[in-house]
């Protein structure tokens, strides 16, 4: 007899598959960077009509490249100061724009401004994620211009660029403002992001409680969405935690914290989790767990996305709580040790009802802050965010700009030094081919394509490569049959506003997008610069120009390359400095717990964002020549030892916080000392001193001394468990500097 298959039947699969790709669109077009796409694309009609009506087209096509520069760094931000996270992109690059018109008539003159530019603009970068859209915005001044028709005299190329300073002018006060109108949008939508993220993460989780898990690929998963999620994290607590003065934020700020504290217990859920896993008395207990996991995951994501949709406080569906569920499924707890009649003493075998009974009660915890985000979402639970209203400056992105970032990378290995050299070379390369090819007149279009594939990095260089090239042979297409309708000038400025916003919005989503939609606008600027030429263009020779730019861009990567093994030792020492600082604050036993507590989350925060720019590093390495390539075996054990340790102290710390009136105190204090002055010196690679190289004293329950791992919600003395993380978290931290000495390049 045929078994029947326990698969689901193919039109249930289809339509789920459906249902899932039904809901990411729902959830990309409800996006915050959707969103800012929308606002670029809206502020660049009304200013290009507008202007359009007041001095005609050429006046408009010109305030449209300061339009364009300026709305590159208007992004999802904090609005304090949001002035001058975009003014340096006007301020610099309308200089830029006037060099260039006055350079036209001189070629030699020309390419000494553009490769100076271009290695003034590419230094930006030094100041990170801020600058890179600064650095964007400087060279598209100088390659826009060059679309432009030459100016036959100076009143002219006056005149144009004073059309480019007041479209920037303009759409600067359209940043500021929408800011302003869209912040509490910009909120909901990223607490939203991040939610979804982190059912992903629960997800994935998940998995490792499954019938045989995969765990390297499990483990590589997890590190790439940790890295992802903590990048998102940070862009959530910039907007989020800004000034929560209204119930409005205070709520969706509450959220945030409690999404931190989640991310904190399913970390710990892998404490302990191997020894679970083989053990077969666990397994039955073992998809309780991981429906909890997934179900929980679900709830978040629904709940994320009530957020994106705006629904009401009462109107978003409670997430309900699953701890009877994982109750019922765990086995008989073991009987309660009684804290004054002698006990015999255990052994180190570990007992597996209180392995079960600890991971169910971590799983609980995230169930817990999930039914918390709920209930602050409808409007039942408080808010409890006097420490943040003091306090949020501490836990928001800089947004001053020092010299300090530029001073950082002006050694001959620094790799935006690096990055600005290659750069200027490869756009010199490219100008000096353009000047000798038969369509020379199109020259900027290779320049554009240098600028826009050409990264600090041969990852996304390659990326972008393949995707400039599809992305240009399309919206050449594209642009060809728009061009051929022969609309009018309006059409035209509406088409360039929505492909704007459109490449705007995806610019760190699907570049591909984004090529299509900057092909379409680039040209179509260009078209609308060369008023009353020719309205048309080669396809071909556009492409050549694609080809020969992406070309360029590939080979220069390889010029004066800064591989990313010679950024990891220092991204090595500083995630060991961040464990090392979190683990002083983790297992600090203080009077004083609020001062403590926003220390130990700045430190948490470093901890974890250290962690990801080391595991972004490693991933981007993979694309890197197999011969200068960092070993990746113990780079990804340096990275388990690490999440390993922040789990351990995870677990010590909420201890700390949520039962410390069941601890010794005179023995937990003791402990915690000793543990973080020897977890500091495992960390710093120095000897430890002599007092340290002992074990931390035993514990002992009624004169018994004590060394199985006890169920911390049946004990009434939990020393014994404090003391037994104490120890796995200086074990672990001797791990962690063994797999960081592997490391050394």
């Amino acid at each position: 007899m045929k078994r029947a298959s326990t698969k689901p039947a193919f039109p249930a699969r289809l339509a789920a598959g459906l249902r899932g790709k039904a809901h990411h669109a729902v959830r990309v077009a409800l996006s915050q960077y959707v969103a800012n796409g929308l606002s670029v694309s809206l502020g660049l009609v009304l200013i290009m009509l507008a202007l359009f009506e007041l001095a005609g087209l050429t006046a408009a096509a010109s305030a449209a490249v300061g339009i364009v520069i300026t709305s590159l760094p208007d992004l999802p931000s904090p609005r304090r100061r949001k002035v001058m996270q975009v003014l340096p992109a006007p301020v610099l690059g309308t200089p830029l724009f006037l060099l260039v018109q006055l350079a036209r008539h001189n070629d030699l003159l020309l390419g000494c401004v553009l490769a100076a530019g271009t290695f003034l603009a590419v230094m930006v970068m030094a100041w990170g994620k801020r600058g890179g859209p600064i650095t964007f915005s400087l060279l598209f001044s100088m390659l826009f211009s060059m679309a432009a028709p030459p100016m036959d005299s100076l009143r002219e190329v006056v005149s144009h660029t004073g059309w480019f300073a007041l479209g920037a002018a303009l759409y600067l006060l359209w940043a500021v403002l929408t800011t302003h109108l869209l912040n509490p949008r910009f909120r909901a939508q990223l607490l939203a992001e991040c939610l979804h993220s982190f059912a992903q993460i629960l997800r994935t989780q998940a998995q490792r409680f499954g019938p045989e898990p995969n765990h390297h690929a499990l483990l590589e998963a997890m590190l790439d969405l940790q890295a992802s999620f903590a990048d998102q994290l940070q862009g959530a607590r910039d907007v989020v935690l800004e000034s929560p003065t209204t119930p409005a934020r205070q709520r969706h700020a509450a959220m945030l914290l409690s999404l931190l504290e989640a991310r904190d217990h399913q970390l710990a859920c892998d404490l302990d989790l191997d020894v679970l896993l083989e053990q077969q008395a666990g397994a039955p207990v073992l998809p309780a767990l991981r429906h909890a996991l997934n179900a929980t995951a679900d709830e978040l994501q629904a709940l994320g996305m009530a957020l994106l949709l705006g629904r009401r406080e009462l109107s978003i569906r409670p997430i309900p709580d699953l701890r009877p569920q994982l109750a019922g499924a765990l086995p008989p707890r073991p009987a309660t040790a009684s804290p004054v009649a002698p006990q015999p003493a255990r052994t180190d075998a570990p007992d597996m009802a209180a392995l079960l009974h600890n991971m169910a009660d971590r799983i609980g915890h995230i169930n817990d802050e999930a039914v918390k985000m709920a209930g602050l979402a409808r409007g039942e639970v408080a808010p409890e965010l006097s420490l943040v209203r003091n306090q949020w400056q501490l836990f928001v992105s800089a947004t001053t700009w020092s010299w300090k970032p530029l001073l950082g990378q002006l050694g001959w290995r620094a790799p935006t030094l690096r990055y600005a050299l290659r750069a200027t070379l490869a756009v010199a390369a490219g100008y000096a081919v353009a000047l000798h090819l038969p369509w020379a007149t199109h020259d900027y279009w290779i320049l554009i394509t240098i600028v826009v594939v050409m990264r600090g990095n041969l990852a996304q260089t390659l990326q972008r490569r393949n995707a400039r090239v599809a992305g240009t042979v399309l919206g050449c297409l594209l642009v060809v049959l728009l061009l051929m309708a022969h609309p009018g000038a309006k059409t035209l400025l509406l088409i360039v506003a929505l492909s704007t916003g459109l490449a705007h919005a995806f610019a760190l989503r699907r570049y591909l997008y984004t090529t299509i939609a900057a092909t379409i606008s680039g040209l179509l600027q260009a078209h609308l610069l060369l008023v009353g030429l020719q309205p048309l263009f080669a396809v071909g020779e556009r492409l050549a120009d694609t080809v020969l730019g992406a070309l360029l861009a590939w080979l220069f990567s390889y010029v004066l390359p800064s591989w990313e093994r010679s950024q990891i030792p220092g991204l090595v020492k500083r995630s060991l400095q961040a464990q090392s600082q979190h683990a002083r604050l983790a297992l600090a036993l203080l009077d004083t717990a609020q001062t403590a507590d926003v220390n130990w989350r700045l430190a948490r925060r470093e901890a974890y964002d250290s962690l990801s720019a080391l595991t972004l590093a490693a991933q981007r390495s993979l694309a890197e020549p197999r011969q200068v390539r960092p070993p990746l075996e113990p780079l990804e054990a340096l990275q388990a030892r690490s999440y390993q340790l922040l789990a351990q102290l995870t677990a010590v710390k909420s201890l700390l916080l949520l039962r410390r009136g069941q601890l010794d105190l005179a023995q937990a204090r003791p402990a915690l000392d000793h543990a973080a002055k020897r977890i500091e010196a495992e960390l710093s690679g120095k000897p430890p001193p002599a007092a340290l190289t002992d074990e931390a004293p035993s514990v002992s329950i009624s004169g018994q001394p004590y060394l199985g791992r006890p169920d911390p919600l049946l004990a009434t003395d939990l020393t014994p468990w404090l003391l037994r993380r104490l120890q796995l978290a200086c074990a672990m931290a001797r791990e962690l500097r063994l797999a960081q000495s592997r490391v050394r390049m």
